[in-house]
C-alpha cells in the first residue's frame, strides 16, 4: 500500500480501478462467474429493451429509466448494504482526506459490468433525442453520462448511510420494512396503480420527468437550449453535492466502524421455562434474535412483505390473500432463517466442545424460532381471517398454520447443517453490520429452496382439507409435529457426525474439488440457462399455475393477474396445466442438466 501514499487524484483513481478489476477478475470462479454472466446477459436484454422503448414507445421512457434508478436505490438494501469490493475501511490509514479518496472510490465503482450495462441502457436518451435533431442527440449523450453518475452516486450514498446509521434494532428493522415493502411492490405494485386508474402514461411520465433524476435527461432533451443547459448544470451540481455527502459519510463510517453492529445487552429476553440444555440453547438463540441486526432486518423483511402484499391487493377489493398473511410470513421467515449456523460464524465450536450438546442446540434453535415467528403469525392469521370476512378460509388457515410452523422449524435446521453457507463472525462484520460476508448467490439459492420445501410440508394438510374442510386441522398438527421432530432429529444426528466438517467449512470455506463436476463446468450458455431457470421458473409454476388451480377448485372469482382466469372457460384448465408443466420443466432442466456431469459417459468425454 505504500505506493498509494504519494499519487495525485488521477493516479489514485487509476489504482482504485485496477484494484477493482483485479478483485473482479480473481473472483470469477464457479457460481460467482455464472452469476456474473447471467446478470450481464439479463442486463443486456433489459438495456436493449430500454432502447427499443425509446424507439417504439417513447412516452414510456421516463418510467423505464425510473426502473433502472430503483435498481440502484433498492439493490444495496436487497443485498445487505451493497456488495462493496473496495470498502472504505481498507483505506482508512491513507494520509488523505475523504474528499480525495471519495472520487477515487467512485472511479473504482464504475469499473464493473453494472455501470457499463446501465450506460448502454441510457443510450436510449440520445436515441430519443434524435427526434429533436442533432442538438437533441448531443444533449442526450451528455444527459446519459450525468444520469449514470447520478444513479451510481445515489447508490453509493445509500450504501454509506446503511453502513453508518444501521447500528440499532430500530434502524435494522426499518431497513427490513423498506426491503419487504419494496419486494411486495415489485410483485403486486400494479394493483394500486390500476385502482387509481393510472392509465394516462403521459401524466405519469410528466411526474417522473419532473421529480426523479432518471427523468431529467428526457426533460433536458425536450427543453430549449438555455433550459436544457440549466438542467444539465443542475444535475452536475447534484452530483457534486452527492459526492461531498458521500465523502462526509465515508469519514464518519470509518471512524465509527470500531463500534461494531451489536447493540448493548440492555433489555435482552429472559429464558423461557424448559428442561435441560435445550432451554439454555433456546435462551441463547432468543438473545441472538434480539441482538443480531442481520436477523432483525431479515425478520422485518419477512413480516413486512407478508403484510404489504395483501394490502396492495385491497386497492382492487381483492380480499382473498388477507387470511393467509400469517402463512406468508411463516414461509418468508423460514426462507430468511435457513442459514442459522452460517450466520453465527465459527461460534459452532462452543457447541462441539460440550459432549452431547448437538441435540440440545438444534432443539433450542427450533424452539426459539417458533417463539419468534409463531405468535406473530398466529395473530396475523386470525385477525386477517376475521377482518376479511372470508369464512371459507378458516379450514385452510387453521390446517395449514401448524403444518407450516412445524415444517419451517424442521426445514431450517436441516438445511442449516446440510447446506451451510460460510459467513463472517458477527463481531468481524466491519463498517457494514448488515453484511454477513456470506456468498449472496448461495444464500439466495438456499432461500429459494426453503420457499419450495416449507409449502411442500403442508401438502398433506391441503389434501385433507380438499377431502373434508375440517379434516386438515388434525392433519396439519400431525404433519407439523412430525416435520419439526423428524427433520430436527436428522439435523442433530448430522451435527453429531459432521460437526467438525461444518466448523472447518465455516473457517476455511469449501475445499477445492477439481475432479468433482459442478454447474461451473457447464458451457456458458447452459450456465446462464440454468440460473435463469432457477430465477423465473417459480412464476409459471406457482403464481400462474398452482394458485389459479387452487382458486378454480375452491371457486374463487377474483381473477387478479392470473392469466388463465382471464381466458374463456374452455382454455382455463389447459393454460393452468401448461403453466405448471412449464415451471416443472424449467426446474427439471436446471436440476437434471448439472447432474449429467456426474454420469459415467459424461466423465469419459471429459
Amino acid at each position: 500500500m505504500a505506493h498509494l501514499l504519494t499519487p495525485g487524484p488521477t493516479a489514485l483513481a487509476q489504482h482504485m480501478i485496477r484494484m477493482r478489476l483485479a478483485v473482479m477478475r480473481n473472483s470469477l470462479r464457479g457460481d460467482q462467474a455464472t452469476n456474473l454472466y447471467t446478470g450481464v446477459s439479463l442486463g443486456l436484454i433489459l438495456a436493449f429493451g430500454t432502447i427499443a422503448v425509446a424507439v417504439l414507445w417513447p412516452a414510456y421512457l421516463p418510467i423505464t429509466l425510473a426502473v433502472w434508478l430503483s435498481g440502484w436505490i433498492f439493490g444495496p438494501i436487497f443485498i445487505g448494504g451493497g456488495n462493496e469490493a473496495l470498502r472504505p475501511e481498507y483505506f482508512s490509514m491513507l494520509p488523505a482526506r475523504p474528499g480525495r479518496i471519495a472520487p477515487a472510490l467512485l472511479a473504482g465503482a464504475f469499473a464493473g459490468p453494472a455501470p457499463a450495462v446501465n450506460l448502454l441502457a441510457l443510450l436510449s436518451l440520445p436515441v430519443y433525442g434524435w427526434r429533436f435533431g442533432p442538438a437533441g442527440v448531443l444533449i442526450g449523450l451528455a444527459a446519459a453520462l450525468t444520469t449514470l453518475v447520478t444513479m451510481v452516486m445515489i447508490s453509493r450514498v445509500i450504501v454509506a448511510l446503511i453502513g453508518l446509521f444501521v447500528r440499532s434494532r430500530a434502524t435494522a428493522a426499518a431497513v427490513g420494512i423498506v426491503t419487504g415493502t419494496a419486494i411486495a411492490l415489485c410483485s403486486n405494485g400494479w394493483a394500486p396503480v390500476a385502482a387509481m386508474g393510472a392509465t394516462d402514461t403521459a401524466a405519469w411520465s410528466e411526474i417522473l420527468v419532473r421529480v426523479l433524476p432518471s427523468g431529467w435527461g428526457v426533460a433536458a432533451i425536450e427543453a430549449s437550449w438555455p433550459l436544457a443547459l440549466a438542467i444539465l448544470a443542475a444535475n452536475a451540481g447534484v452530483i457534486v453535492l452527492l459526492l461531498a455527502a458521500w465523502a462526509g459519510l465515508l469519514a464518519r463510517r470509518v471512524v465509527s466502524a470500531a463500534r461494531g453492529g451489536v447493540p448493548p445487552r440492555r433489555g435482552t429476553p429472559r429464558p423461557f421455562p424448559g428442561a435441560g440444555g435445550a432451554r439454555i440453547a433456546a435462551a441463547r438463540e432468543l438473545r441472538a434474535w434480539w441482538r443480531d441486526l442481520v436477523r432483525i432486518q431479515l425478520l422485518a423483511t419477512a413480516f413486512s412483505y407478508a403484510i404489504v402484499t395483501p394490502l396492495l391487493l385491497l386497492a382492487l377489493d381483492i380480499w382473498v390473500m388477507v387470511p393467509f398473511t400469517g402463512l406468508i410470513a411463516i414461509v418468508m421467515a423460514a426462507a430468511s432463517s435457513a442459514n442459522l449456523y452460517g450466520a453465527d460464524g465459527t461460534a459452532l465450536w462452543l457447541t462441539l466442545m460440550i459432549p452431547g450438546a448437538e441435540r440440545a442446540d438444534v432443539r433450542g434453535r427450533q424452539r426459539a424460532w417458533l417463539l419468534v415467528v409463531g405468535p406473530a403469525a398466529v395473530i396475523l392469521s386470525l385477525i386477517g381471517t376475521l377482518v376479511s370476512g372470508q369464512t371459507w378460509a378458516w379450514p385452510w388457515v387453521l390446517g395449514l398454520l401448524p403444518a407450516l410452523l412445524g415444517g419451517g422449524a424442521g426445514i431450517i435446521v436441516l438445511l442449516a447443517v446440510t447446506s451451510l453457507v460460510p459467513g463472517t463472525d458477527p463481531h468481524k462484520r466491519g463498517g457494514n453490520p448488515l453484511s454477513t460476508g456470506a456468498d449472496e448467490s448461495a444464500e439466495t439459492s438456499l432461500a429459494w429452496l426453503v420457499l419450495l420445501a416449507v409449502p411442500a410440508t403442508a401438502l398433506p394438510a391441503a389434501g385433507a382439507i380438499l377431502l373434508h374442510p375440517w379434516a386438515g386441522i388434525a392433519t396439519g398438527v400431525l404433519t407439523g409435529a412430525l416435520c419439526a421432530w423428524g427433520f430436527g432429529r436428522i439435523a442433530y444426528r448430522r451435527l453429531e457426525n459432521h460437526g467438525i466438517d461444518l466448523l472447518n467449512l465455516m473457517k476455511h470455506g469449501p475445499a477445492p474439488q477439481p475432479d468433482k463436476p459442478t454447474t461451473a463446468d457447464l458451457p456458458i450458455p447452459h450456465r446462464i440457462g440454468v440460473t435463469i431457470s432457477y430465477l423465473i421458473a417459480w412464476l409459471p409454476l406457482f403464481p400462474q399455475g398452482v394458485v389459479p388451480m387452487v382458486m378454480k377448485i375452491i371457486g374463487i372469482d377474483d381473477r387478479g393477474w392470473f392469466l388463465a382466469l382471464h381466458l374463456p372457460p374452455v382454455w382455463q384448465w389447459p393454460t393452468v396445466i401448461f403453466m405448471i408443466a412449464l415451471g416443472l420443466l424449467m426446474y427439471g432442466y436446471a436440476i437434471l442438466l448439472p447432474m449429467r456431469l456426474n454420469s459415467p459417459s459424461s466423465a469419459e468425454t471429459r
